[in-house]
């Protein structure tokens, strides 16, 4: 009397979890994407308003359109953060701005990889309209501390207090106009211009997986039971 193969049903079985868990993650990541498009979508048409009246306000502050005037002083003390444009690497310039409540740090923008030249000190105020955005998680192998004055995270905490700046807002301010008009190595970058969202593809691609694992399974059992 043939009996099922224990071994290998246990194999296909945890094979076949690993692969319906990965589809169903997708499709987790589909959902989250879909609400970040659609935000950012909304954020186009949204009017423009103070930021310290959005940080006041109750409602959520991710990619929220602001304009804030900063002292020209305190955006020419930069942290540079390294980062990606169009597949080019660069710096992103950081700095602090006061506000009603404390400060908050903006990205002014991207430098192409090679540009070591930097703008003369600023005067005045500068008028800086721009999207709130939360930080990015730091990747697993992204050094937690900066390295020769290069910063590979946003930390919000550390980046304050590097620049000390007190009470800053949990949010990153990302300018949409340029903080240095003059300069322009300095590309201002709020969002990316074209975000995937190729997750759907992804999920029918594990379960896909899954249903062939199951039919190929399938098959060699029924080989197995008919073969006399």
């Amino acid at each position: 009397m043939k009996r099922l193969p224990i071994g290998l049903t246990l194999a296909m079985l945890v094979s076949l979890a690993i692969l319906c868990t990965l589809g169903g993650w997708q499709l987790q990541r589909l959902a989250w994407k879909t609400r970040i498009l659609a935000q950012i979508e909304a954020s186009k048409s949204a009017p423009v308003r103070p930021l310290d009246a959005v940080l006041a306000g109750d409602e959520s502050l991710e990619f929220s359109r602001v304009v804030l005037d900063c002292p020209a002083q305190a955006l020419d003390r930069q942290l540079e953060l390294y980062g990606l444009l169009d597949g080019q690497p660069g710096r992103r310039l950081i700095a602090a701005c006061p506000t009603a409540r404390g400060s908050i740090l903006v990205d002014q923008g991207f430098v192409a990889e090679g540009i070591s030249a930097r703008p003369a000190p600023g005067q005045g105020t500068v008028r800086i309209e721009g999207v709130l955005r939360s930080p990015d998680r730091p990747g697993r192998f992204n050094p937690a501390a900066p390295r020769n004055g290069l910063w590979y995270g946003r930390d919000i905490a550390a980046m304050a207090r590097a620049l000390d700046a007190r009470d800053p807002a949990p949010v990153f301010l990302f300018a949409s106009t340029s903080t240095r008009p003059d300069w322009k190595a300095l590309v201002p970058a709020p969002v990316p211009a074209e975000i995937a969202n190729r997750h759907m593809e992804y999920a029918l691609t594990w379960f896909g997986l899954a249903g062939a694992l199951l039919a190929i399974y399938a098959a060699m059992l029924w080989r197995r039971f008919k073969a006399k």
